[in-house]
């Protein structure tokens, strides 16, 4: 029983090969009397049949297969209950030359404080700190990540893609599916010292203490019975001022709708993949004021799986300029089947608009075949549709098939 609940907590949903993990855990037990290094990996490759619309001139698009993608991830057990994690970009849209994500340290035991009352505690808490994936809603654990595509059971990630990688502190609380995080950090992927207005000609130093975001994570999440399983969560996201805050806009790897809504200006980027490699994706600019919430629900019951997300972002572009309001909705549902569960089929539906009366809404409706733990098969239907939008004359969209396969060990 104490196993089964470690499990859950950790979040592991037993018995299920496609059992959604949130955050992670150490292993308690094993004391290595060296570092004990493991490698994996993740590869992903897609073939892309889109085609896009709008009012304005859009380039032709063909159906073809999209730059692979690898990234290459090294974990290390330093002591009891303590890991160190490092992964690298091997190769993604928006560059093909290998380039490292980030790095982290994992720590679930003080085994170098001798105290009863520490060991108590650390029953409880889980530390994170590094240049990380910071902790900010539960959406996070649904996407793909470059090479790692085998946590989405779609193609693309959300409309509104919170994701950033930076310097942060977390610290977990678990206690009998009750969940509560406190976590700081830089707010960037990029740091640093100084930065340079070329039309003012001035220098601005930076300092993290001026620049600091906080975020935080209260929620639930148990094995209710044996076959159903809840979590909602609450999570925030607060900086008050920065030079470039990316918690938006930080997915450096690009997205998977490769080149669609680019517009004709007779230039080499409109088909280079690198440019605009967020794709498909809406990045609002907001780099200096953020206040962020994120509402999460995660439910399966036997076969049947739904989350649900519910966003809202109040915050300003660079320089403090104006402020904008961006509201998010997602939500979808899977259906699981096959003797292991190996086959499954789902329906996507994102909406975003802002306050000033432009919106995006996507349907993604698709399936997949898990042909081993380590191995799927996925496609999907994806239809987008831009309202609003003045660089594509008011209205566009783009709409098609996209199959992807993964192999994450």
């Amino acid at each position: 029983m104490k196993k089964l609940i470690m499990l859950v907590v950790s979040g592991v949903l037993i018995g299920s090969a496609f059992g959604q993990s949130f955050e992670e855990s150490v292993s308690t037990n094993e004391i290595p009397e060296k570092p004990k290094i493991s490698v994996g990996a993740d590869f992903a490759m897609q073939f892309q049949s889109l085609r896009h619309h709008a009012n304005v001139d859009l380039i032709p698009l063909g159906s073809n297969i999209n730059l692979p993608t690898a990234n290459l991830v090294i974990n290390a057990l330093l002591a009891q209950g303590i890991k160190v994690n490092l992964e690298t970009y091997l190769s993604s849209r928006h560059h093909v030359e290998a380039w490292v994500k980030g790095g982290y340290l994992l720590i679930d035991r003080l085994p170098f404080i001798k105290s009863k009352f520490t060991d108590r505690l650390m029953d409880f808490m889980t530390f994170k700190t590094g240049v990380m994936e910071i902790n900010y809603g539960d959406a996070h654990f649904r996407r793909s990540d470059n090479g790692k595509v085998i946590n989405n059971l779609f193609v693309g990630n959300y409309i509104l893609d919170a994701f950033t990688t930076a310097p942060s502190f977390e610290a977990l609380f678990r206690s009998n599916g009750i969940l509560m995080m406190g976590a700081i950090s830089t707010g960037t992927l990029k740091p640093s010292l100084v930065g340079y207005n070329a039309g003012t000609q001035t220098y601005s130093p930076y300092n993290a203490h001026e620049e600091l975001a906080f975020y935080w994570k209260a929620g639930y999440d148990n094995q209710i019975t044996d076959h159903l399983r809840l979590r909602a969560t609450l999570s925030g996201y607060h900086a008050s001022n920065h030079h470039f805050g990316s918690l938006h806009n930080g997915d450096r790897t690009g997205s998977r709708y490769y080149l669609v809504m680019n517009r004709v200006s007779n230039s080499p980027d409109d088909v280079n993949p690198a440019m605009n490699h967020m794709s498909g994706t809406w990045i609002p600019g907001f780099t200096d004021k953020d206040n962020s919430i994120m509402m999460n629900l995660f439910a399966r019951y036997r076969v049947v799986e739904f989350f649900v997300t519910y966003e809202t972002v109040t915050a300003t572009p660079a320089f403090g300029g104006p402020e904008f309001k961006y509201t998010q909705y997602a939500g979808e549902g899977v259906l699981r089947f096959g003797n292991e569960e190996q086959f499954y089929g789902g329906f996507r539906y994102n909406y975003v608009k802002n306050d000033t009366g432009s919106s995006i809404n996507r349907i993604q409706a698709g399936g997949g075949w898990l042909l081993t733990p380590n191995i799927l098969v996925k496609a999907e239907y994806v239809d987008q549709n831009y309202s609003g939008f003045e660089i594509y004359g008011g209205t566009g969209g783009f709409n098609g098939v996209m199959i992807e396969t993964s192999i994450s060990f």
